[in-house]
Parts: structure tokens; C-alpha cells; sequence
């Protein structure tokens, strides 16, 4: 069968055998709603770390890695073996089941009396939050058509910037009410409804290239991408800029209150507004410029996230270096809405390196690289030399760990660079395969 006449059937099942319109557009939004679940969640950690450090005397070396390097260690080891699962079950059931566990799991973060307890709680929220965007990728790649991929993953990706708006403008008002362990417990308890509304409302779509009798094995979909250059390269990239991101985003609120004397609930009623909504612009912005510029030359979904690249570090300097707060803010809005553009594009263009069956795994090793690298060493990064420098930096020690860890993130640019040049090739070798 040739690669036009599976294309074709996979525009078909799309357009008659999936859905209408309207209801991609609802899946759509039920999906972003669960990632936006998925960083409410995660980010409670983020705006209430100041209050938990105090309570349960922690440095900023643990907090680092309870928000990073702990989580991400987790959410990365099940991520690949979910979505390799996830490219032969029903996906539907996968994200609904992981959506109660990392759910259960907030409310439980709130009972921690420890450390220890505390470590455990987040292992807990990354193992099921590992089973949620990958299938969600696969799913959305199925029901919607080529020409809209990116924009409809980017808008999926602004879960990520509605999640933080809420987490930062909630758990920063809910804090002074409740205190962090009430906050933990009343943001778990919704994602379980939201899980049984995903579970009976959203039907499991056909697979792009559901006329194949065999799924691919893991081992065949790193075949394939050790034939795909590009898509190590993008890995990098996405994993030192997000080196940069979560080194500096998990550390903002504490920054904020440290370096510019804000409390929690004016942290998080601020950066809810510069981070929540110049993220989720953004994410629109990256996929829709990806798209238009994509439908003439695909090598412009790479392009983006290198552009993002050059972009945001510059910005994110600038705002740790000010002095004046609303200065530091006005550069840290725009070092979000460029470093959010490329996170909905970069998945969109590992997609169009490997046929259809392959795309929640080639996600989730795209998720385990950026994690790994970024989530995982960045906070841990920053939060180690902030305690190294305490001694001689007294109350800018956070402000020196944070200039640090972006001046990391530059590699990012080398590595998008990198995957721009071999991309070309690289999606031509995938279209003469015959596989879509």
C-alpha cells in the first residue's frame, strides 16, 4: 500500500469514522482539562514550597528534588512503559485511571508530616501522572488530521499554562485561608470527577494506521529513531531548555518572596497572570505559527523550537538579574510566552519521524528526555547552589542559583540547531518508507 493511499485512509476515518467536528473539539477540551488537572497538581508544590520548607525545615537542595529531580525520575521510568502499553490498549482507560491515581495521590501530599512522607507523596502523583500525555498525544494525532495536528497539540499543551494560572492564583489564596496540607487535600479531589467524565464521554478512536495486523515493539521504535537523527537532537534541546524552565519556574514563587519581598498569596496572584496567561499564548502561538509556516516546509516545526530557544534564555536572565519587580516580571512573562511556544510543536514534530503506531512511545521518550534533563536536574540544580552560596550570598544565594541554571539552558539552542539541519532528511527517509 503506498503512503498516499494510507493517508488518505486516515484522513477518511478521521473525517466520517471517528467523529464530528464538534465533538474532536469536545475530546479536545476534555483532554486539556486533565492536563490542565495534571500541572494544577504538580504546581501546588511550586507556590507552597516556602510554607513547607518552614514547617518541616527542608533546604532548598529537598526542595528541589521534591519538585524536580524525585518527580521526574518517577514520571519518566512508568512513562515509557505506559505509552508502550498505551499503543496497544484502550487509551482512554489509561488516562482516566492514571487521572484518579496522581489525584489520590495531591490529597495524600497533604498529610506528610516528613520529609520522607512527602518524597513518597510526589513519587506517588509523577507515577500516575506518567500516564497521561502520551496516550493523550496518540489520541488527539488520531482525531485530528495532519494540517491540524500541531495547533490541536498546542492547544492541549496549554493545559500545562492553565494549570499553573490556577495553581499559582489557588494554592496562593487557598494557602493563607486553608494552610499547604487543606490546599493539597481540596485540589486532589476533583480529578477524580473529571476521571469518570473522561471515562464516559470520550470514545477510543481508530489508529491512524489501523489496516497494520502487528504493533510495533519498543525495540522496532528505537530502531526506527537511531535512523532519525533529528529526534535525539530535539530531545536535547527540549531537555536543557526545560533545564532552564523548571530550574527557574519551580523557584519563582520562593524568588519572588526572598529577592522582592512579596508574600504567597501576592506571588501567586502575580505569576498566575504573567506565567499562566503568557504561557498559554504562547503554546497557541508556537503551534499555529508551526502549522502555517509547516504547510509549506515541515523542517519550520523544528525551526520554532529553535527559535524558542534563542529567545527565552536572554529573557529569563534579564528577570533574575532586575532589581525593580515589575521590571523582573514584565521579562519573566515574556521568557514564558517564548519558552511555552515550542512544548505543543516539539511533540507534533517527533510525530512526523515515525508511522502513527509509534507516536505515544516516541512522546513519552521525548517526555523522558526533556524531564530527565530539565525537571529532574534543573530545580535540584538551582536548589544546590542556592544552599552552596548561602553562606557568602546571605538572601541572593536563590538569585545566583537561578542565573546559573539559565545560563545552562543556551545548549538547548546548539541541540535545536542540530536537529534543524538533519530534520530534512531525516522526514523524507519516513515518507519513502511508506509509513504515515
Amino acid at each position: 500500500m503506498t503512503m498516499l493511499q494510507k493517508v488518505t485512509m486516515q484522513e477518511k476515518a478521521i473525517q466520517d469514522g471517528q467523529s464530528t467536528n464538534a465533538y474532536r473539539n469536545y475530546v479536545l477540551i476534555v483532554l486539556t482539562a486533565i492536563y490542565a488537572f495534571n500541572f494544577l497538581d504538580r504546581q501546588m508544590l511550586v507556590i507552597l514550597q516556602e510554607s513547607i520548607k518552614s514547617d518541616l525545615r527542608l533546604s532548598d537542595t529537598q526542595l528541589g528534588m521534591l519538585s524536580g529531580f524525585a518527580f521526574a525520575m518517577m514520571y519518566v521510568s512508568a512513562g515509557i512503559p505506559i505509552a508502550y502499553l498505551a499503543d496497544r490498549r484502550n487509551r482512554t482507560n489509561i488516562v482516566s485511571l492514571s487521572l484518579c491515581a496522581w489525584s489520590g495521590f495531591t490529597a495524600l501530599s497533604g498529610m506528610a508530616q516528613n520529609f520522607i512522607h512527602l518524597l513518597m507523596a510526589r513519587v506517588g502523583v509523577a507515577l500516575g501522572e506518567a500516564g497521561g500525555s502520551p496516550p493523550s498525544h496518540s489520541i488527539l494525532s488520531d482525531y485530528f488530521p495532519v494540517k491540524h495536528r500541531a495547533k490541536a497539540l498546542g492547544i492541549y499543551t496549554m493545559g500545562v499554562n492553565l494549570g499553573v494560572f490556577l495553581g499559582y492564583l489557588c494554592g496562593g489564596m487557598l494557602a493563607e485561608k486553608i494552610g499547604w496540607r487543606g490546599t493539597f487535600i481540596v485540589v486532589g479531589i476533583p480529578g477524580i470527577f473529571l476521571a469518570l467524565l473522561l471515562k464516559t464521554t470520550i470514545k477510543e478512536p481508530s489508529r491512524g494506521d489501523a489496516a497494520q495486523s502487528s504493533s510495533p515493539t519498543l525495540s522496532q521504535t528505537i530502531g526506527i529513531l537511531k535512523q532519525r537523527p533529528s529526534f535525539w537532537f530535539l530531545g536535547f534541546g527540549a531537555g536543557f531548555l526545560s533545564f532552564t524552565y523548571y530550574g527557574v519556574g519551580n523557584f519563582l514563587p520562593s524568588f519572588l518572596i526572598r529577592s522582592h519581598s512579596m508574600d504567597v498569596a501576592e506571588a501567586g496572584a502575580v505569576l498566575s497572570v504573567v506565567v499562566g496567561i503568557s504561557g498559554a499564548v504562547g503554546t497557541l502561538l508556537g503551534g499555529v505559527v508551526a502549522d502555517r509556516l509547516g504547510h509549506r516546509d515541515k523542517r519550520w516545526y523544528f525551526g520554532v523550537c529553535l527559535c524558542s530557544s534563542l529567545l527565552t534564555i536572554p529573557m529569563l536572565m534579564l528577570a533574575i538579574v532586575s532589581s525593580n519587580a515589575t521590571l523582573a516580571l514584565v521579562f519573566v512573562s515574556a521568557g514564558t510566552l517564548f519558552g511555552a511556544s515550542y512544548l505543543g510543536v516539539m511533540f507534533a514534530a517527533g510525530h512526523f519521524l515515525v508511522p502513527s503506531r509509534m507516536r505515544a512511545t516516541v512522546s513519552a521518550l521525548l517526555l523522558f528526555m526533556s524531564s530527565v534533563i530539565g525537571l529532574g536536574f534543573g530545580p535540584l540544580f538551582a536548589g544546590f547552589i542556592s544552599d552552596l552560596t548561602a553562606a557568602s550570598r546571605g538572601g541572593e544565594s536563590l538569585r545566583h542559583g537561578l542565573l546559573l541554571t539559565s545560563a545552562v539552558g543556551i545548549l538547548s539552542s546548539v541541540f535545536f540547531s542540530l536537529a534543524l539541519i538533519k530534520s530534512g532528511k531525516d522526514m523524507e527517509r519516513q515518507q519513502q518508507s511508506g509509513e504515515c
